[in-house]
């Protein structure tokens, strides 16, 4: 694991059990506009033939001929599905950006007034399924930013769509089945099933045989109902994903922890001790504490050797059901803590790629925005803003107009 080690994220919203972390970029407006638009269907013989085709295979599964005519009515070709797929935005994103982001002020602000708001749900919700409140509520700002971004794609669209397209046809039309075993249950109505493009649904992004497995009618009012503007049954589905996944009420998901001196592992989820074991090799809490013994665990490094170390128990890996990225996972675990009124990661992240610190980062965010090149923020997370800034202030001084931050540039400015 080196120092500047980067997760690679996919430019999609998470698809449970798909494995691509949320994307966390702030979006501008542009991109907010574009991402609101409705996705145009046109006509397209071929897809017409296949959806005729498996018109067939669905009613052998037990759907009526009624649920696929009705779902079919409003649905057709999405050519623009297509185009996200095949041209998903991978970036780079180190862990200290990921964490930064993932618990911004704009990301806390907005889950404390939503966490005080569905306090009282919430806390049934942990009455019924044993999981914390602080942990439902960080999946649901992770994966909607509560509930503000859930998706307006109709999901039968999509998925036809994506199916039809035969890149991941299998995985796309067993979502399609899901899709139309859940309209034909009456949990929800054709128009109303939006979502992303990939297919995630809902306040907190189930794709539909996740949905099937593990969503719930916390009200028993008959619908599982994630797509309201009421986030109960989302919230509730969550955890009843993580409660039948092994949920510990009453242990944390990890801690972070002070390394010794020369400390050299081992490292990773591969390797769990007890508490007990590693507080004999010196490991200690950030406060200089044994760590309380919370089961098996497993030291980890994600930003690498120098930067912060995690202690993670049996609750890390529960959430890892819900989405397999380490990164996810911390981010979840980081927010959570932030919302049950935990402080900042203590320990120090090494320099990034650049050779540039987070201070570093935050005051050329700083310079920039009082010689009038706004970054729109300080927080030393280097996204489009900054880099416009920086385009803009090369460009106009003279330089080569490459966007990049250095060391050399602060030095500049």
């Amino acid at each position: 694991m080196t120092v500047n080690r980067r997760f690679v994220m996919l430019g999609a919203v998470s698809v449970l059990g798909a494995c691509a972390a949320p994307d966390l970029r702030r979006p501008t407006v542009t991109q907010a506009r574009a991402a609101d638009a409705v996705l145009p269907t046109v006509a397209n013989p071929g897809y017409d033939a296949w959806v005729a085709g498996f018109r067939g295979r669905a009613l052998a599964q037990g759907i009526t001929e009624g649920t696929f005519d009705t779902a079919f009515r409003v649905a057709g070709f999405t050519p623009g599905v297509i185009e996200r797929d095949r041209n998903q935005t991978e970036f780079t994103r180190s862990i200290e950006d990921y964490l930064a982001i993932a618990a911004s002020e704009e990301r806390l602000s907005m889950g404390r007034v939503k966490y005080a708001q569905y306090s009282g749900v919430l806390n049934e919700i942990e009455g019924k399924y044993a999981v914390e409140p602080h942990i439902v509520a960080a999946i649901w700002g992770l994966e909607s930013f509560f509930g503000t971004r859930r998706g307006n794609i109709p999901v039968v669209s999509s998925l036809s769509t994506l199916a039809y397209d035969g890149r991941r046809g299998a995985f796309m039309e067993q979502q399609l089945m899901a899709a139309l075993k859940i309209l034909q249950n009456g949990d929800t109505s054709p128009a109303n099933m939006t979502g992303s493009w990939a297919g995630a649904m809902g306040h907190t992004q189930f794709i539909p045989t996740s949905y099937l497995a593990y969503a719930v009618d916390f009200r028993g009012d008959g619908r599982r109902d994630i797509w309201s503007d009421d986030p109960t049954d989302a919230l509730a589905s969550t955890a009843s994903y993580l409660a039948r996944s092994g949920w510990n009420r009453g242990q944390p998901w990890g801690v972070e922890v002070r390394l010794p001196a020369g400390f050299a592992g081992p490292f990773g989820r591969g390797t769990t001790r007890s508490t007990a074991a590693w507080a004999d090799t010196g490991v200690r809490d950030m406060d200089g504490r044994v760590v309380p013994d919370h089961g098996a665990a497993s030291i980890i490094i994600p930003a690498g050797a120098g930067g912060p170390a995690f202690m993670t128990f049996r609750n890390f890996t529960v959430i890892t059901r819900y989405n397999n990225a380490e990164s996810y996972v911390l981010g979840v675990g980081h927010l959570a803590d932030r919302l049950a009124g935990g402080g900042p990661i203590r320990g120090t992240f090494p320099p990034d790629a650049t050779g540039m610190t987070k201070a570093d980062r935050q005051a050329l965010q700083r310079k920039l925005t009082a010689l009038g090149f706004d970054t729109q923020g300080t927080d030393g997370v280097i996204g489009p803003n900054t880099r416009a800034a920086i385009s803009r202030w090369q460009e106009v001084n003279g330089f080569p107009v490459t966007g990049e931050p250095s060391l050399g540039l602060l030095g500049q400015l």
